[in-house]
């Protein structure tokens, strides 16, 4: 397999087998070129400390920590760091390309001599719940260290982009094909096969960032609609969702999944709670359920407004009005919806996101070579 540039260690506050989304995107991609790590936060259990290794395909390797029980939080650091650096070596890593999801890794990393540190940040980490009061301060070293900044959406790129001279916008993208299975005929899976219709769906982490109390006004105001709701249960008690007789909470469903629960939907839902959390969030799903050729209804999330809101992708609605955003969006006629959405969709990719990526890196690292050789070239003699 072609290796273009150096080794990619990722170093993330998600785990590769939650839910699909951008680290999972990217990093797939940049492994068809080179030899990635995708380096997750650590498990704690008995017994020493380790690294535990799964190849997932040829060039990524996802890289888990084992700690033992008890370990306090700086000694859990130090030895996470030990751990890398073996890894390192064991591994023949060389100036390797950081890329970092969450500031709280870096002092993980800080043994590590990269050619390129890069800081994907896709979400306001700080803003959401148990979030460590050191991450701002953490954030603001990273943000000294890293050669290129991306931000996951317009809105977060507007809040980062004077904190560091190479800020680039990237908003969530989408795997068209993949989600455009929706729109075939084939049959419901087992667990959504004998709800009624019409079906209200949603897909996602299911955390502080969902209104609850929304999705129960749905159900209460319209008995006749059947909310499905697909995703793990994280940071909240499950025991605070609201139980009605047509809200079906369906668990986690896997990537390729997905389109099949989605085929079955009469209208695709984001009742995003409109909190600090979900202040600057670019929400993966829109462009997703848009691929899938569904009718879709969210809160006045920003980065949704603007520009699928705008662009009529996507109706905007608040507590008082998403019913009848769900009443409206199953009216509207199918051919016209579909040319909006594809027009929206055909625009972006994880593809095209990928290669503008690589570029900026490609022109950062090529940067940094020149101006090393200046450097070189101006040494003085007596010190050669």
């Amino acid at each position: 397999m072609k290796q273009a540039g150096p080794d990619l260690i990722c170093l993330s506050h998600l785990r590769w087998n939650f839910v699909f989304q951008r680290p999972n995107h990217l990093m797939s991609r940049f492994a068809q070129e080179k030899r990635v790590y995708f380096v997750e936060e650590p498990v704690f259990e008995d017994g020493p400390p380790r690294l535990e290794a799964r190849h997932i395909e040829a060039n990524l390797t996802v890289v888990v920590p084992h700690l033992a029980h008890g370990t306090e939080p700086e000694e859990a650091l130090a030895q996470q760091r030990r751990l890398l650096n073996s890894l390192v070596k064991e591994q023949d890593i060389r100036h390797p390309i950081l890329w970092f999801y969450t500031p709280m890794s870096l002092p993980i990393a800080a043994d590590v001599e990269p050619s390129l540190v890069v800081y994907d940040c896709m979400d306001e980490l700080s803003a959401f719940r148990g979030a460590p009061p050191i991450l701002r301060e953490r954030e603001r070293e990273l943000f000294t260290r890293a050669d290129l900044v991306f931000t996951g959406g317009q809105s977060i790129y507007e809040a980062k982009r004077t904190q560091h001279p190479s800020v680039h916008a990237f908003p969530s993208s989408v795997d068209a094909p993949h989600f455009a299975r929706a729109r075939e005929e084939s049959l419901d899976p087992e667990d959504q096969r004998g709800i009624a219709r019409p079906r209200l769906g949603f897909f996602g982490v299911i955390d502080e960032r969902l209104d609850v109390e929304l999705v129960a006004r749905v159900a209460e105001e319209r008995p006749d609609f059947q909310l499905v709701m697909l995703g793990p249960v994280v940071k909240i008690d499950p025991a605070t969702l609201p139980r009605r007789p047509n809200i079906h909470w369906l668990g986690q469903k896997s990537y390729q999944e997905l389109p099949a629960y989605l085929g079955g939907w009469d209208v695709a839902i984001m009742p995003f709670a409109l909190n600090e959390a979900t202040r600057f969030i670019s929400p993966t799903k829109t462009l997703e359920y848009l691929a899938a050729g569904k009718p879709v209804v969210s809160t006045a999330i920003r980065d949704v407004v603007t520009p699928y809101g705008e662009k009529k992708a996507v109706h905007i609605a608040d507590a008082s009005t998403f019913v009848a955003a769900v009443d409206a969006a199953l009216a509207e006629p199918r051919e016209a919806r579909l040319a909006i959405a594809d027009e929206m969709v055909s625009a972006t990719s994880w593809d095209k996101t990928w290669r503008s990526m690589s570029k900026l890196m490609s022109d950062a690292l090529q940067a940094k070579r020149s101006a090393a050789v200046r450097t070189e070239g101006n040494v003085p003699c007596s010190t050669i």
